[in-house]
């Protein structure tokens, strides 16, 4: 059940599927709200990290949308449990356009925000679309071809997952069968987030019944062959960037940030924070909010 503060229900359409998400209102202010839309961490459901975030957002008066992406928990979209990268992108750009149609949003006061590996997926909308007035990311899992090779451990390890990735999806093309490994596992090597330390926080919302452990094989063939480093390359809107050297790949974080040309940009490095606690801590949430709230609302005047 939804606790009093997890706003609306709400759908609209992209690429063919509805999307389920929950629109949180803003707290206070007079006429039209700045307006959030957000994006989770790999395999993420929106009642995850995305409603920590929008919560917090909210109370400090920006309407917040949080959203399943196509193939994910209420969302339309097959293969089921699919990572597209392109199609998380597209999701992001319905969400922004099912917030400007809104009377109660203010449509030139949007923002977007990425967590995880969501960040890296905001990064090309953010570069090309317009109504886009300020960009914060969290924790974000950058990715490039390095990135990869660190997240993996090996070259070899990341050919072999884009290898079997095609395979499957040309299997799905051919069939309509959709082959399939658990997201995380405590032992496995060959899920779609390999590690015990994922594995230890994903289980407890699937033992929960509230998160799906499962990932669509035909996702390697979209994952590994995206990069969020030449749309860092192209964006010019105020960007925020969370991050720490406990945070995944810290190195791609920086070559990111580094290659941003946005005159206003500003890395935000928190030393010692752990990943996972940018998901779930309250501490670390209030003060990264609070960061983002101030960023936003210097960049999103009316």
């Amino acid at each position: 059940m939804a606790e009093a503060d997890d706003g609306e229900r709400v759908t609209f359409e992209s690429g063919g599927e509805t999307l389920v998400g929950r629109l949180h209102p803003a707290a206070f202010g007079g006429g039209p709200a700045p307006a959030v839309a957000v994006l989770g961490p790999m395999t993420f459901q929106k009642e995850q990290s995305p409603t920590e975030y929008a919560r917090r957002l909210a109370r400090r008066g920006y309407a917040t949308l949080v959203f399943d992406t196509r193939t994910r928990g209420e969302s339309g979209g097959e293969p089921r449990c699919l990572e597209d990268p392109a199609g998380k992108g597209d999701d992001l750009r319905a969400a922004l356009g099912f917030l400007a149609a809104r009377d109660d949003i203010d449509a030139g006061r949007l923002a977007v925000l990425g967590v995880c590996m969501g960040a890296g997926h905001v990064l090309p909308v953010a570069a090309g679309d317009d109504r886009v007035r300020a960009v914060a990311t969290v924790a974000g899992h950058y990715r490039d071809r390095a990135a990869d090779v660190a997240w993996l451990g090996s070259e070899a390890a990341v050919d072999e997952r884009l290898a079997r990735g095609r395979e499957a999806r040309a299997k799905y093309e051919a069939t309509g069968s959709s082959a399939e490994v658990p997201a995380v596992d405590h032992d496995r090597t060959d899920v779609g987030m390999p590690g015990e330390l994922v594995w230890s926080w994903y289980q407890l919302w699937a033992d929960r019944g509230l998160w799906e452990n499962r990932y669509a094989l035909a996702s390697d063939a979209a994952l590994f062959s995206f990069s969020s480093l030449s749309a860092a390359a192209r964006l010019t809107t105020p960007l925020l960037m969370v991050h720490s050297d406990a945070c995944a790949v810290p190195d791609a974080a920086r070559r990111h940030f580094a290659v941003v040309p946005a005159a206003d940009k500003r890395l935000l490095w928190e030393g010692d924070t752990r990943h996972l606690q940018y998901y779930d801590d309250p501490a670390v949430l209030d003060r990264t909010v609070w960061s983002i709230v101030d960023w936003f609302a210097r960049h999103m005047r009316p």
